[in-house]
């Protein structure tokens, strides 16, 4: 009886202890801290005066949703006399340049300026930084659109708080977009994405701003004073993710705060296949291990966990969510360890209701954070099915992420990467390649063989 006791305690604790750790626990603690920013931090003041901004957006073959981008900017409640919006081309092939022609000859009253770089991303952003004018930078990408309401409440945030020095907004995908789907497999990848975007912007970073722990300001929206971006080494073109780096640069070099603007939302567009969202994720994994690389933590691994966030976020979204992800294969073993098979089931099953209690305690606090857009709300919390869904989604983000360190340990600094397909004609290459080393093996094998019995043969 002590015995079975015993094997049935180490069973559940292996199976239970990390979601509670790394999922309940968190969740638990951070939604308490985001109720308590949400009802006790002081509302932004309205503007007085509004000050000078400039809106850089860089462009590469945006044709296609330029346009829907710079209405957003034109119809934002932001005056578009205190605007100044750089458009920094990276070679486009097609009619981007057009476009913002037309646009310009529309919108006389926005103030509209076209740049061509040639360099890169990361140099056609610095090069726009040395021609912007007023007091914040904005960043955002050409494919996506500013809710009305999102300039004013960035700069209402600065205006109230001048400790902070860069902001991220919130990115969300297009509801619109997501609600015309019509095929079934589609439409739920995107929700999926939705929930996941939700609970990253609005819970995960809303909760690590309080405690100054932000690990990324978003490429696709971020927001600076201008005399700080100009301090820091500006954006680095020695790494996929420039956005990540000029956060680390922010807070480790210049040691400013670093924040985010839960109520100044920019929508993209939905992922459109699996397959883009495994070359995102990897895209994303790759540059996360680039700029720790540039940064690396206290080398004092025990004293680093409780004194430097980073090493922190390493040990558990790196180091214990691989083990965890093993557990999920030995599955099909433990029925063979003497583990009855309904222990099994139950664990699996108790494990799932921590993760669906973890996901439902940060959409309670998602409802309560998106009250001031009602539509947005009302969008969010009628697809409550979701935060069921959401832990399955999680657990495949997981395993693109382990293919994109998997790739980026031999690959070659690069933009770019493998699709599926992609990764199926390589694997394809290197198992034929593999089995014609072994057939080869084992021709060489039987001629060695054929030789030998010739030669017993000849002797007799």
């Amino acid at each position: 009886m002590i015995k079975m006791l015993s094997s049935e305690i180490v069973f559940w604790a292996a199976w239970v202890l990390i979601p509670i750790l790394m999922e309940i626990l968190p969740a638990l603690f951070g939604s308490f801290i985001l109720l308590k920013k949400k009802f006790l931090s002081k509302k932004d003041k309205e503007l007085t005066y509004f000050p000078q901004i400039t809106l850089i957006i860089p462009v590469y073959n945006s044709s296609d949703t330029l346009g829907a981008c710079l209405d957003s900017i034109y119809h934002s409640s932001y005056p578009n006399d205190k605007i100044s919006v750089i458009l920094v081309n990276n070679e486009s092939k097609d009619d981007s340049f057009s476009v913002f022609r037309e646009y310009q000859q529309l919108r006389t009253e926005l103030s509209l300026t076209w740049l061509n770089a040639k360099q890169g991303k990361s140099r056609a952003l610095n090069m726009a930084l040395f021609n912007s004018e007023g007091k914040y930078i904005i960043h955002i990408d050409s494919d996506g659109v500013l809710d009305s309401e999102a300039i004013m409440n960035l700069v209402k945030r600065f205006e109230a708080h001048e400790d902070i020095h860069c902001m991220t907004g919130s990115v969300l995908t297009t509801p619109e977009l997501i609600m015309k789907e019509k095929k079934f497999g589609k439409k739920l990848l995107k929700n999926a994405e939705f929930y996941e975007y939700c609970q990253a912007f609005l819970a995960g970073r809303n909760f690590e701003a309080e405690l100054n722990m932000i690990f990324t300001l978003s490429g696709a929206f971020s927001s600076f004073r201008k005399s700080t971006i100009l301090k820091t080494r500006l954006y680095n073109t020695e790494t996929v993710c420039e956005d990540t780096h000029i956060t680390f640069q922010t807070r480790y070099l210049l040691k400013k705060k670093i924040d985010i603007c839960e109520d100044a939302i920019f929508y993209v567009d939905p992922i459109d296949s699996l397959s883009t969202l495994y070359v995102q994720r990897q895209r994303w994994q790759r540059g996360e291990i680039e700029v720790i690389h540039m940064f690396p933590p206290d080398k004092n691994i025990v004293k680093g966990f409780f004194t430097n966030f980073i090493s922190r976020l390493m040990a558990f979204d790196h180091t214990f969510a691989f083990p965890r992800m093993i557990w999920y294969f030995a599955l099909l073993f433990l029925t063979f360890l003497n583990y009855p098979f309904q222990y099994v089931v139950i664990s699996v099953v108790s494990v799932f209701v921590l993760y669906i209690l973890a996901t439902f305690i940060n959409y309670i606090c998602i409802c309560i954070y998106l009250r001031w857009n009602k539509e947005l709300m009302k969008f969010y919390a009628k697809r409550v099915q979701y935060v069921c869904i959401l832990p399955f989604f999680n657990f495949i983000m997981y395993w693109f992420r382990l293919a994109g360190i998997i790739n980026s340990i031999k690959g070659a600094r690069t933009w770019s990467t493998r699709s599926f397909k992609e990764e199926k004609a390589v694997c394809k290459q290197l198992i034929k390649s593999d089995m014609a080393f072994v057939q080869n093996m084992i021709k060489k094998i039987k001629v060695r063989i054929y030789k030998d019995d010739a030669k017993v043969d000849d002797s007799k």
